[in-house]
C-alpha cells in the first residue's frame, strides 16, 4: 500500500515537471511538438493541462477514499496523454527509444490503477 503512494508521488512529480513548459506555452517545446510530431501549440497546451491536473490528482493518493477517486481520474488523464505520446513517437519513427519514458509512466500508472480498483472492490 505504501508502495502505491510512492509510485504515485514519483509519477506525479515527473509528470508535473514535464507539464510545466507545455502549460507555460514554451516556444522551444512548441517547436518540438511541431517538428517532431506535427502537432500544434494548442495540442501541446492541452496535453500539458491534462498532465498538470492529472499529476495534482496523483498527489492526492494519501487522502483516503476521495484520494482514491482522484487518483483514478488523474491516472486516466495522464494515460490518455502517455498513450497518445507513445503512438506519436512510433508514428514519427522514433521507435521504442523515443517512446520509452511515456511507456514507463503509462505502465506505472496502469499498475497503480489496478491496485486502487482492487482496493475498491475489496471494500
Amino acid at each position: 500500500m505504501l508502495l502505491r503512494h510512492v509510485i504515485n508521488a514519483y509519477v506525479g512529480k515527473e509528470i508535473f515537471k514535464s507539464s510545466l513548459p507545455k502549460v507555460k506555452n514554451d516556444d522551444a517545446m512548441a517547436q518540438q511538438f511541431k517538428e517532431g510530431f506535427g502537432l500544434s501549440r494548442r495540442s501541446m497546451r492541452l496535453a500539458g493541462l491534462f498532465e498538470f491536473v492529472g499529476s495534482i490528482f496523483l498527489f492526492s493518493s494519501i487522502l483516503g477514499k476521495l484520494g482514491q477517486k482522484l487518483v483514478v481520474m488523474g491516472t486516466l488523464m495522464i494515460n490518455i496523454v502517455m498513450g497518445t505520446a507513445i503512438y506519436n513517437h512510433y508514428k514519427a519513427g522514433h521507435g521504442h527509444q523515443g517512446a520509452k519514458a511515456a511507456s514507463k509512466f503509462f505502465m506505472l500508472n496502469v499498475l497503480s490503477l489496478i491496485e486502487v480498483l482492487s482496493l475498491n472492490r475489496r471494500q
